[in-house]
């Protein structure tokens, strides 16, 4: 993975990120595990200690388990008080029904609860892996994380995700040449209603995927009975290789009909038809 980054601005916004840390004084980290979230920790960590942060990663039947591990593992090499709570979004129909702003509702219970989760453990604040990337996107969550006064410290300092991926190499934090990802509901059109069932079927396809040796991004992105394979370009060459097992495979989950994007992994391809 190529970094283009200038390694004096980084450190810059570096700098800004730990004043902004040191100002919260105490602060519970929405924590995925991800590249953002992870670097989020680690600088908190390092900035207020082990009793003034706290990491809490929600559990559910839109993230796949090997995540929720790889979470865990995370925290305790980081060091890191964490907490997990179960979520049940498939038991709301405002999130089910799949409408343009299901990441506004979803968001805005999640972080009520880590906000109520914060006041338990006299933590000030609370603060997400949002970067500055995000702001180029359709990001309802952040809507509902602002109204909340949820903190993005990582926004705040004015950092990309490409300078988050460098510091972290930087530091040896194993994330930071991690795969973007994103919640398994990102896999379906707008309006197309959402399921148990469906949210497996997307799950299974991307792990068969990441089982014939792909590394970077993966989408399944399900259409009704299609589904559309997003891999990066370079990574286009041994999906073809693998056709056949492929179409197998994912006529045995239930789908009808099986493509390759030819534009390749587009991170919130989705939101086209809304932007």
């Amino acid at each position: 993975m190529i970094l283009e980054i200038d390694p004096a601005v980084a450190a810059r916004k570096e700098e800004k990120l730990e004043r902004l840390l040191n100002e919260l004084a105490g602060v519970l980290v929405a924590f995925s595990g991800g590249v953002d979230s992870t670097f989020l920790l680690f600088k908190a960590r390092q900035a207020l200690g082990r009793a003034r942060v706290l990491a809490v990663t929600a559990a559910s039947e839109l993230y796949p388990p090997e995540d929720l591990e790889a979470a865990c593992i995370m925290a305790s090499r980081l060091d890191a008080s964490h907490l997990v709570i179960q979520t049940g979004e498939l038991a709301r129909e405002e999130f089910c029904a799949n409408p343009p702003e299901r990441c506004y509702h979803c968001k805005n219970e999640l972080f009520g609860r880590l906000i109520s989760l914060a006041g338990q453990h006299s933590l000030p604040s609370v603060a997400d892996g949002a970067n500055r990337d995000d702001l180029s996107d359709y990001r309802p969550g952040s809507r509902a994380a602002r109204a909340l006064g949820v903190r993005s410290p990582l926004q705040e300092a004015g950092l990309s995700k490409a300078e988050i991926r460098w510091l972290s190499r930087q530091y040896g934090l194993p994330t930071w040449d991690k795969p973007a990802a994103a919640c398994l509901a990102s896999r379906f059109p707008y309006g197309e209603r959402i399921t148990a069932g469906k949210l497996r079927q997307v799950e299974q396809g991307e792990r068969f995927l990441r089982g014939l040796g792909l590394k970077a991004e993966i989408r399944v992105r399900c259409h009704g009975h299609t589904a559309r394979i997003e891999v990066t370009p370079e990574e286009s060459a041994p999906v073809l290789l693998h056709r056949s097992a492929i179409v197998e495979y994912f006529k045995k989950l239930g789908f009808l009909y099986v493509a390759l994007d030819l534009e390749g992994y587009q991170p919130g391809s989705m939101n086209r038809t809304i932007m």
